[in-house]
């Protein structure tokens, strides 16, 4: 896990400040000042397990054991998945790591033992303690890991109000302990894990359980302890995301490509790297990079020697699979017309806001309405917006509103949405206000 990747900038509370939200730039000066900030307190450095690294558990034997050994646990089990993204392809785990009161710290490795119902069998019933949940159960439930209850401190962190919410700042400020930052992003596929990182791995499942133990009596006092209980839920109820339709259209710097033609071209590019990175079992951005895709599709070479010649078309495997990346925009080229990707994919919700102001002027306004109104309510609790309320969920709601609108009306559509009780208790008056007022 990285320490620092969710760091963000909290929702200020302040009697001058200004509130930015979905993109509104509104006045707060009702809102009641916040307290004065404590001073920093000193950080104490943690570098050492308290209870040494554990060896990784690499047979089937020593599976059965962990499992065992956790299962005679007691309490939360604090949980982490590494990854090797940006070198390995896809976000499979390479390492597990898991920790409880009365087991101690188990590391698993996941390359040696692909299957872990074991370990979550083991678990079922106990609840989980993750950091930014969302990013490692997907892989955990790869390897056969799912857990019934969790605590994500991240997302825990976010409703607490806190202005940075990576694991090592969380811990820094709440438990006055400093996690060193180095690793985060190293190749953890490699085998034999060095020392040094299997010390780093451990100590993310370290404190966590302490950490959940400290968010939940904050929250508690902050009145939020059931907001963010029912995020827990939906996060351990949720199903797994759907594959995206059309994934070549997320390549960065897509905006450039202007074209149908230019987007047969990215397209077949796309499939054709991936398809080797799949092969080869690397990160698709190390063969060649996204801005090589897209430059290559603004230039429609029409010959080997010109697609190479690009300054652009950079990567390692930009020269040595010069073949595979010619026949791709070859075929691209080759199109008929009508075999051409569209422009723009066909959703069943609201056009982009931008263009609201030209195609209904009133919802446009409603949008604004909605969008103050939600940030308000946001900077009154200091919560993040976007964790306030899905802005997907607000848009489709300014779109189309119920017919009549009215409280219980917003309620439901809210709720068929997806919104949890909390939110729309929180939101559903403003919004209301705003749509009728």
């Amino acid at each position: 896990m990285s320490r620092e990747r969710n760091d963000v900038l909290s929702w200020p509370v302040a009697a001058t400040t200004y509130v930015l939200a979905y993109g509104v730039l509104m006045s707060a000066d009702a809102i009641e000042p916040a307290a004065p900030e404590a001073p920093p307190r000193e950080s104490h450095p943690l570098d050492i397990p308290r209870d040494g690294v554990p060896p990784v558990v690499v047979t089937p034997e020593g599976l059965a054991r962990a499992a065992a050994v956790l299962a005679a646990g007691a309490g939360p089990v604090a949980v982490d998945a590494e990854r090797a993204s940006g070198h390995r392809y896809g976000q499979r785990a390479f390492l597990v790591q898991l920790r409880r009161e009365g087991a101690g710290t188990v590391l698993l490795d996941p390359a040696a033992l692909p299957d872990l119902s074991t370990v979550g069998a083991a678990l079922d019933g106990a609840e989980w303690v993750l950091h930014a949940a969302s990013q490692d159960l997907p892989c955990l439930a790869d390897v056969g890991m799912r857990p019934r209850a969790l605590f994500d401190t991240e997302l825990g962190s976010r409703l607490a109000g806190l202005q940075r919410v990576g694991l090592a700042a969380v811990v820094e400020e709440l438990l006055g302990l400093s996690l060193a930052k180095e690793h985060s992003a190293v190749d953890w596929s490699v085998r034999p894990l060095p020392e040094p990182w299997l010390r780093y791995a451990a100590l993310d499942v370290e404190v966590l359980v302490e950490l959940r133990d400290v968010l939940s009596l904050e929250l508690e006092r902050q009145g939020k302890l059931g907001w963010a209980l029912e995020e827990f839920a939906a996060l351990a109820a949720a199903e797994p995301s759907a594959p995206r339709a059309d994934p070549w259209r997320r390549t960065s710097g897509m905006h450039k490509v202007r074209t149908r033609r230019q987007l047969a071209i990215v397209r077949e590019l796309w499939f054709a790297r991936d398809l080797l990175a799949r092969q080869q079992d690397v990160s698709p951005g190390r063969i060649i990079p996204d801005a090589s895709l897209v430059e290559a599709a603004l230039a429609q070479p029409t010959t080997r020697r010109a697609l190479v010649g690009l300054t652009s078309f950079t990567g390692r495997g930009s020269r040595r699979h010069a073949d595979i990346w010619f026949e791709a925009v070859r075929r691209a080229l080759d199109l008929p017309e009508e075999e051409l990707p569209p422009q723009h994919l066909p959703t069943e919700g609201p056009p982009p806001p931008r263009v609201w102001p030209d195609r209904d002027p009133a919802a446009a306004a409603r949008l604004a309405h909605a969008r103050e109104a939600v940030g308000l309510v946001a900077a009154e609790h200091a919560l993040p917006v976007e964790n306030l309320l899905s802005p997907d969920a607000v848009r489709r709601l300014c779109w189309s509103p119920p017919e009549p609108v009215d409280e219980a009306a917003v309620r439901a559509f809210l709720l068929e949405r997806g919104a949890r009780e909390w939110q729309v208790d929180l939101t559903a008056p403003a919004l209301t206000a705003a749509l009728t007022g």
